[in-house]
């Protein structure tokens, strides 16, 4: 590698090229969902272990905002934890998780318990936090980048939820359609943010690796889905089918 600080064009060309290779839309377990071809064991297993990404999504933020010293990056920055966590009384992304939980036949409280979540989920998902909150702010926010791929992923899966499986609903799938109206707002303030402070040769290599990280996170929980659910090969403290049922 040399010291040479890349062009904007080339940052931003080499930050999309990681989704094109490495995005988790790639995964066998979404090409399965989005087939109908999941049986709902497979489907509730994917929204217990998904709810652990969820619900640590604004624990994320909130540690990514104790880190910020400029008033205007945490006002920005907030809104991610107000989409997720929503009002008191309603709304966010996570209570629409909930929903979705209990459209599948799962006890939304069970759900919300973190009961039954896989070692390699919790792993994955508590690394990411961790890398968050340690990280150079360049590198953590570049690795909040994979929404830029997501509205495609969120397209793929509301069309294919709804042709193949019951419960798929205009409203039990409101968290998907929420966020290919919030996604693209989070992604035009960071990548733009990232292109403009990731000055050094350096500090690029370390956007594009910690954007490389996070598919690595969504990519190895669905390893663990596909092992555990579809292989047959569900570790000790995960969610059994039969357990956590409304």
């Amino acid at each position: 590698m040399t010291d040479q600080s890349l062009t904007r064009d080339t940052l931003e060309a080499r930050l999309r090229a990681i989704g094109a290779e490495r995005y988790h839309d790639k995964h066998p377990f979404h090409h399965r969902l989005h087939a109908g071809e999941c049986s709902m064991d497979e489907v509730r297993a994917w929204v217990v272990n998904r709810w652990h990404y969820q619900a640590s999504i604004p624990m994320k933020d909130a540690a990514f905002m104790s880190r910020c010293t400029d008033p205007g990056l945490r006002r920005i920055w907030r809104s991610r934890i107000e989409d997720h966590d929503g009002g008191v009384d309603a709304g966010g992304g996570i209570r629409r998780w909930l929903k979705l939980a209990e459209a599948v036949g799962l006890d939304p409280d069970y759900v919300a318990s973190g009961q039954g979540v896989m070692p390699a989920t919790r792993f994955a998902v508590d690394a990411y936090v961790r890398f968050v909150r340690e990280a150079p702010l360049v590198a953590a926010m570049a690795s909040s980048l994979t929404e830029m791929f997501a509205p495609a992923i969120h397209t793929q899966r509301i069309a294919g939820l709804l042709e193949h499986y019951g419960f798929a609903t205009d409203e039990t799938l409101a968290y998907f359609r929420q966020r290919l109206n919030e996604a693209p707002k989070d992604v035009g303030f960071t990548l733009e943010w990232v292109l403009e402070h990731a000055r050094t040769r350096a500090e690029q290599e370390d956007a594009i690796a910690a954007l490389s990280f996070k598919t690595d996170v969504l990519w190895a929980q669905l390893d663990a889905l596909w092992n555990g659910y579809v292989e047959g090969r569900i570790p000790p403290g995960a969610w059994r089918p039969g357990e956590g049922l409304a």
